[in-house]
């Protein structure tokens, strides 16, 4: 303790984080990196596999519904209206650009600078591996079977030969799969989606736990420069989002120590890491991602589980949301954008939203240039005019607008577990069935998966909220039911996650939670605190300063003794979250 208060945070940054590995990972980008950095590979989290499946998928999910029902599409115009009338703009059925209003033109460079490739289009990717193509066209042109160099067959153009024995990419993983053209033999796979393992009928368990390992890999080696011989030097913090259930947090687990060979790991809750990322000890933590929205109370450094909700859209249903907008006001230019089968049009529709969406009242139009991308033709621009931009955000305060894709359902019932990681329930007493023999406990009989063989308990139920944002958090914060740390945390509302950069964003949070709490609250307060970090890595950057501070290691586990115990009924040690690590991380952050 006594260095702590001594030493630099940047000399112990530097000194602990050399050999911890944080991993922030999500359904859109896995935030990656060694503690001692200042921020985190934010890489696109999707393979995408050479396949000869006939007929091709361009995308695993390419089964998922994406078709919008009448009802669903008349609560979505009906959402539309309320919010035209609330940021004075005109409605879906008035003629917006020959109305008599003034209109606003935004600067194509005036928004959002964070954004920096705004206008430039993205390129397809080269999908040959030039390694092993370049190798084979040397080793077969070099020589024929007699050893002498061999000439090309007449009529055979050099060229045509060597393109002849060019060689696909086994896999291609981050923004490079995204952008892999259409025609091309390749399947994207995406094996975290909205805050869940992508578990489905078309994806099974073992090939989403292949594709992580797999990804996982290529960005230790390629972006970290940490080969497999050298990974029992290196712990894991794993920064797991809330909406992760045991079993999956097991296989995680499973995963970094068994599969990724990490000499130790340990688990850290999203919120409780997005908290120490700024320096706090209570919040309120809204984390906005790409596909999810989470909300949890945080009191002197222990998240309150019962608190937390979750919200079945993100930041990419924003960018669909702008598609529909300009769709509806015949603003979008007449070319095929498909978010579904291409993903480099998600891309792009991320771009512009990052890019020009905002919260603001009144009409906000921009002029912007739109790429469509077909097959492997060059990007074609567009110009426009693209309208009602500040639209698309409000759909998380009014849901109905962001129509989320219907995606199938596990095949089984089987992310519920009878403990949960992330609380000390060891001790309870679980009953065994009667049918089961003694050979279904843990390490008997080849060691059968033990969370198959229990009844289920569900100590932690992850129900999605049908509601906005605003009545969200309103409803996490009142569940505390005590006035004074209410107060505390309408006044320390942290959001997290790329959609917090918005512009307008805090002061639309702050106003409408404020009108959401009822008028019995003796509640008159609201603020949203700004982050001393960028919004998308804070938790990561938690989830560093949780690993650097945790040098007595209680939480962690070792490889080796997950490897031959795991965490089992009748064990005295089991993964429990660091909560003691509060009155250390505030002694770090004051020094």
């Amino acid at each position: 303790m006594d260095y702590l208060k001594s030493a630099l945070p940047s000399q112990i940054m530097s000194e602990r984080g050399s050999n911890l590995v944080v991993i922030n990972p999500g359904s859109a980008n896995i935030r990656i990196g060694l503690a001692s950095q200042d921020t985190p590979f934010n890489v696109p989290h999707c393979i995408a596999r050479h396949t000869k499946q006939v007929p091709k998928r361009n995308v695993i999910d390419q089964m998922l519904n994406s078709q919008v029902t009448t009802a669903q599409h008349m609560e979505r115009e009906k959402a539309y209206d309320i919010i035209a009338s609330l940021l004075k703009i005109p409605f879906l059925d008035e003629e917006g650009p020959s109305n008599s209003f003034p209109r606003k033109m935004g600067r194509v460079d005036g928004h959002n600078l964070h954004t920096i490739r705004k206008d430039m289009p993205f390129t397809w990717t080269d999908v040959y591996d030039e390694e092993a193509t370049s190798f084979v066209s040397l080793e077969t042109s070099s020589k024929d079977e007699t050893g002498e160099p061999s000439e090309p067959e007449e009529g055979m153009d050099s060229k045509e030969h060597n393109a002849t024995e060019r060689k696909f990419k086994e896999f291609i993983c981050g923004e490079e799969a995204l952008r892999i053209p259409p025609t091309e033999l390749y399947c994207l796979c995406r094996p975290i989606r909205r805050g869940h393992l992508n578990i489905s009928q078309h994806y099974s368990m073992q090939q989403v736990l292949e594709d992580l390992h797999t990804i996982w890999d290529w960005i230790l080696i390629e972006k970290l420069h940490i080969p497999r011989n050298e990974r029992n030097m290196y712990a894991a913090v794993l920064v797991m989002p809330e909406t992760f259930d045991n079993r999956e947090i097991k296989e995680i687990l499973s995963l970094v120590l068994q599969e990724l060979c990490f000499g130790s790991a340990v688990v850290h809750q999203e919120g409780l890491a997005a908290v120490f990322g700024n320096g706090l000890s209570t919040a309120c933590v809204v984390n906005i991602g790409a596909q999810v929205t989470s909300v949890i109370c945080i009191e002197d450094g222990g998240a309150l589980p019962s608190t937390g909700k979750t919200l079945p859209f993100g930041g990419e249903d924003i960018s669909r949301g702008l598609l529909w907008t300009q769709r509806q006001r015949q603003t979008w230019p007449p070319i095929r954008t498909d978010i579904l089968t291409k993903p480099i049009d998600l891309l792009m529709l991320n771009q512009l939203k990052e890019t020009y969406c905002e919260i603001k009242e009144g009409e906000f139009d921009v002029v912007a240039v739109v790429h469509s991308y077909e097959d492997k033709l060059p990007p074609g621009s567009h110009k426009t005019r693209l309208t009602a931009l500040n639209v698309p955000p409000m759909g998380l305060f009014y849901p109905t607008l962001l129509v989320p894709d219907v995606y199938p359902p596990p095949p089984r019932t089987w992310f519920h577990d009878y403990e949960d990681m992330l609380e000390d329930t060891w001790h309870i007493d679980f009953s065994r069935r009667s049918d089961m023999s003694d050979t279904f406990y843990p390490n008997v009989n080849g060691g059968l998966p033990m969370w198959e063989s229990y009844p289920v308990f569900s100590t932690k139920p992850k129900k999605e909220e049908k509601v906005g944002l605003a009545e969200a958090i309103t409803n996490c914060i009142l569940s505390t039911g005590r006035i004074e740390i209410q107060r505390k945390l309408f006044c320390s509302i942290q959001l997290t996650g790329g959609v917090a950069l918005t512009n307008g964003l805090i002061a639309a949070v702050e106003e409408r939670v404020l009108h959401a709490i009822p008028p019995n609250e003796a509640i008159d307060t609201v603020e949203v605190l700004q982050s001393r970090t960028n919004p998308t890595f804070v938790s990561w950057k938690g989830g560093a300063i949780l690993g650097v501070l945790d040098f007595g290691r209680d939480a962690w586990i070792s490889r080796e003794d997950w490897i031959h115990n795991g965490i089992h009924i009748g064990s005295n040690r089991k993964y429990k979250d660091s909560y003691y690590l509060q009155a250390q991380a505030m002694c770090y952050m004051n020094s």
